[in-house]
């Protein structure tokens, strides 16, 4: 995705935020949680089967995932450094004091959109955009802060509001 059709996702992503946290609001209450993650897997496989995430890469351009000391210790042993020269150098403690990128984009993001650890990135950054994880229901939150970001959780969430 160019810049254009970001934003045009950020814009349409906006219009749609209070029907979509509306609606993710019921989700949260709806009785059968094993649906509700059969069908958003369901999706989410049907979904990024048709979309190259290197074409877009907003996510590494736009948002830091969390660091956990896990990623710390691997990321720094890969680079050869000590784990507190890395901290030094990449991270910062976030207003939750979690740590996170010093900037954006990532300073892993190749000019061609690969990662340049993509072996050992962090775990936030497998996990993204996390809809397909179990017990959907806990992440809806998360869920909807990434419908400005990422193409496809703004097509499984558009596309969750038709079906139900």
């Amino acid at each position: 995705m160019n810049d254009n059709e970001l934003a045009k996702l950020r814009e349409k992503a906006h219009q749609e935020e209070s029907s979509n946290k509306a609606f993710l609001k019921k989700l949260k209450r709806w009785k059968n949680k094993r649906k509700l993650d059969d069908v958003v897997h369901e999706l989410h496989d049907d979904l990024f089967e048709d979309m190259d995430c290197l074409e877009c890469a907003n996510c590494c351009k736009s948002i830091s995932p969390i660091i956990h000391e896990k990623d710390i210790q691997r990321i720094a042993k890969y680079l050869k450094m000590k784990p507190s020269e890395f901290t030094e150098e990449y991270l910062e403690q976030d207003e939750e004091g979690d740590y996170v990128f010093r900037e954006t984009p990532c300073p892993f993001l190749q000019p061609d959109n690969y990662c340049s650890v993509y072996s050992i990135r962090p775990r936030s950054c497998r996990e993204y955009p996390h809809t397909d994880r179990k017990n959907i229901q806990q992440t809806l939150d998360l869920i909807l802060k990434n419908t400005f970001i990422c193409p496809v959780v703004y097509d499984i969430v558009m596309t969750l509001r038709k079906r139900f």
